[in-house]
């Protein structure tokens, strides 16, 4: 039997999955956890085989979390639960540490398989996130600016940065952040005029390419 661990910042979905998995005689719920520091802060004295790793979190998020794992518990397979279907999400979370990426909408049996092909030592991706990631190899990446000698950005455009590039959107990011759509937006707009971006996409590969993104964790 293998001992499941969930995390998620909303108590709902927590309980939706516990009673969604709790019949499943090959699973047994050993924990749950709001945010990636209280799922850090169990795993000593409540060990898990498989984690249910929401990507957006406070505290301490999927992508970090997933990175400390990887790090402190090798053989724990991640599974990532998001409502982002985006592939540049999907690949920051592989990055990370992740062994799979389940969207939120997945019908219990998709559940199930994502959570037992990870444990098999397999990567499983949601159908509709291969789909997407296909038709993103088919299609040419948008061309990137040309590099800037003298971008910098202040601390708070850095949070900001990093934050679009894990998925969130305005309102996300100005919850987590404690201020107003309005700021977040007027962040956003000053460092797509640094950068010389026309837009999010354009600005998440210049990032990359520049170094502008924290490394995940080996």
């Amino acid at each position: 039997m293998s001992r499941l661990f969930i995390v998620d910042d909303h108590a709902v979905l927590r309980e939706g999955l516990r009673l969604l998995l709790a019949q499943e005689a090959d699973f047994t719920i050993v924990g749950e956890a709001a945010n990636g520091q209280q799922l850090l802060d169990q795993l000593p004295t409540t060990p898990a085989d498989v984690v249910l790793l929401d990507l957006h979190m406070p505290v301490l998020g999927g992508l970090a979390t997933a990175g400390r794992l990887h790090a402190e518990y090798p053989n724990l397979r991640i599974l990532m639960l998001s409502m982002v279907e985006e592939p540049l999400s999907v690949q920051h979370a592989l990055a990370a540490g992740a062994h799979g990426y389940l969207l939120k909408n997945a019908a219990k049996e998709e559940v199930l398989t994502g959570l037992r092909t990870v444990l098999a030592g397999r990567p499983y991706l949601s159908a509709e996130i291969g789909l997407a990631l296909l038709a993103r190899t088919a299609s040419p990446p948008p061309p990137a600016p040309a590099p800037s000698a003298s971008v910098t950005l202040t601390r708070r455009e850095q949070e900001i940065l990093h934050l679009v590039a894990e998925g969130l959107t305005t309102g996300q990011i100005a919850d987590q952040l404690f201020t107003s759509k309005r700021t977040v937006e007027t962040h956003r707009q000053n460092i797509l005029e640094k950068t010389g971006c026309r837009n999010t996409a354009a600005l998440i590969s210049y990032a990359s390419t520049q170094g502008l993104l924290p490394t995940p964790t080996p």
